[in-house]
């Protein structure tokens, strides 16, 4: 699978390289005709899709959020986190990668018709420009996912507007100067196209073992071989219509969410449906991995290295390949393990975290000791960071974030942290950096989660019907979280789960899971944004000396209101005079 993926993005490389938004494709040495007669040529045009998705490996714009820093004084996000965000200068932005890849996606749907996609096999041809047109689809409205979410927008004259809907492809001819469509009318376009791309996908891509497995709309037109060639597991990880479900889970969360809903038509309870459509298919609460709180760890190195063959584990509805290397570990681990310390877990984020009894620190009947703040707590935060005295690495090492001890105390040397934290998850400790003994371990991204979309219905369901609403689907969001806490080693019974009665308390609960449960994961920051709460809430840190705890601001966050909203690109604005730009920007 991994050879079969390599060579094909080698193949969408021919017609790769980044272009601005309204402007034409560049020309290639190959003309557009010599399409028809070479698949793997035309294929090239959907693969640009695929090649461009910005969710292949992990951003950290967590440390541009109250969850963390970094020591890399360089890194992009901590300068926009700290006042030098603007139109010009935009980390998030989405626009030229997402209209580039758009424009290749509407040039395959206007030509797919015409390529002989086989020249063997009965119904073979129709079978792959089908699969092509949803895998179009799908991606189109995911890219329009992305654009909507970094630069979607409320304008000086109170209208809540997205980005221009591109639905044919450019050329030199076309009208380059376009305006922006409605918010409500992109998310429209996003649920038309993700319709188009369900008609055409399977829910996976898997083997079938009988003529009486093929599906209606091609039974008595192939046979088994064929039908596999097409849709069967050879070709997993490409888009299917189960992810489609959860992109469309994805987009009316987005909708329904405080930032946005005054300009949409997109209810809490419409997202609620969309996320359980996905979780449905796996059995709803029940069928929530036992292990999806960390499957990227050592102790799912079995299930990891099985994963060759394209096939998902439990918790992993989506991801990219599986690869060998060190460099989440190289970037991450403290300087005593050879590492770079990169990304930095804030006080915040560490206070988030409730105890094992599953009381937030601040409540009275949690038992928390501020002289000893790190027993008895919630067991994800020893799973997800690194505090004074843990033990991190393939040999186990202790690390001493405590001032002056070690060089993986408090501003010990370039490396080391800056909140008296390091990130542990997402990182597999049996990755070795000593020079002598250095080794590499599989690693893959999860592009998309089922914790993720148990989240999203909890969220959706709590502010549709309540903390114990189920509309139509049996489940509640008081069921989900319950179900979260207890994977997650809260102890049992929950009795503070129990005594949350209101939405708006369930509301607090949901909130802090998500940011729990998805730290790193590149969610945070957009999070606080569709939410409207707060985007200045300074990074602390804690400074450990002879024992005593001393709590501090490390970084200062710089964000105006208006920045709830990304900007349209500056450069765009000045090309295309039609394009309005988000307040305040």
């Amino acid at each position: 699978m991994k050879k079969k993926l390599i060579i094909l993005l080698a193949m969408a490389l021919v017609f790769s390289g980044c272009q601005d938004f309204l402007s034409p494709a560049d020309e290639n040495n190959r003309g557009l005709d010599d399409i028809y007669g070479d698949a793997a040529f035309a294929e090239g045009l959907l693969l640009n899709g695929y090649v461009r998705l910005p969710s292949g490996s992990y951003s950290f714009n967590d440390v541009a959020t109250d969850d963390a820093v970094t020591n890399d004084g360089n890194n992009q996000y901590l300068s926009m986190a700290t006042g030098q965000w603007s139109a010009m200068n935009n980390p998030m932005e989405e626009w030229s990668s997402g209209f580039a890849a758009i424009q290749y996606l509407n040039r395959i749907l206007k030509e797919t018709d015409k390529v002989d996609w086989a020249t063997t096999g009965e119904y073979t041809k129709e079978m792959f420009n089908d699969r092509t047109k949803g895998e179009a689809y799908g991606l189109r409205a995911l890219f329009m996912y992305y654009l909507l979410q970094a630069h979607g927008g409320w304008t000086s004259d109170g209208r809540l507007l997205g980005v221009p809907i591109l639905t044919e492809p450019l050329d030199a001819k076309s009208d380059f100067n376009l305006p922006r469509n409605t918010f409500e009318e992109c998310v429209q376009q996003i649920y038309k196209d993700l319709d188009q791309a369900e008609k055409y996908l399977p829910l996976d891509f898997e083997d079938i073992n009988s003529t009486s497995e093929i599906p209606d709309k091609y039974a008595g037109k192939t046979n088994v071989s064929d039908y596999n060639r097409v849709f069967g597991a050879y070709n997993r990880q490409r888009l299917t219509a189960r992810i489609v479900k959860a992109i469309r889970a994805r987009v009316s969360i987005l909708a329904a969410s405080p930032a946005f809903n005054q300009g949409t038509t997109v209810k809490w309870s419409d997202a609620a449906d969309d996320a359980a459509k996905v979780l449905d298919l796996i059995g709803g609460v029940s069928g929530m991995a036992s292990n999806g709180g960390s499957w990227y760890a050592k102790s799912n190195s079995g299930e990891i290295d099985g994963l060759s063959a394209g096939a998902n584990p439990a918790e992993v509805l989506w991801r990219t390949n599986v690869s060998d290397e060190n460099t989440l570990e190289s970037d991450n681990y403290p300087p005593s393990l050879y590492g770079e310390g990169r990304v930095n877990p804030t006080q915040n984020l560490v206070n988030a975290f409730p105890m094992a009894n599953g009381y937030p620190i601040t409540d009275a009947a949690s038992g928390y000791d501020p002289n000893n703040p790190y027993a008895n707590r919630d067991p994800r935060l020893n799973k997800y960071v690194v505090v004074n005295g843990s033990s991190e690495g393939p040999g186990g090492s202790t690390v001493y974030t405590e001032v002056g001890k070690t060089d993986d105390g408090l501003d010990a040397i370039s490396t080391s942290t800056r909140t008296g934290y390091y990130m542990r998850k997402l990182l597999r400790e049996d990755v070795n950096l000593d020079p002598v003994n250095t080794n590499t371990q599989k690693h893959y991204v999860a592009r998309i989660r089922y914790t993720e979309i148990f989240l999203d219905y909890a969220e959706a369901a709590n502010e549709a019907w309540g903390p114990d609403g189920e509309g139509t689907h049996g489940y509640s969001a008081r069921d989900v979280i319950a179900a979260l806490r207890e994977r997650a080693g809260i102890s049992q019974p929950d009795d503070y789960l129990a005594s949350i009665s209101t939405k708006e308390d369930m509301r607090k609960l949901i909130h802090n899971e998500r940011r729990l449960e998805l730290c790193f994961e590149g969610f945070r920051f957009w999070d606080l944004r569709r939410w409207k709460e707060s985007i200045t809430d300074p990074a602390q840190g804690v400074r450990i000396t002879n024992g005593n705890f001393q709590f501090s601001t490390v970084e200062k966050r710089q964000y105006s209101d208006y920045m709830y909203y990304g900007p349209i690109p500056y450069n765009e604005i000045l090309k295309a005079n039609n394009l309005e730009q988000n307040a305040g920007w």
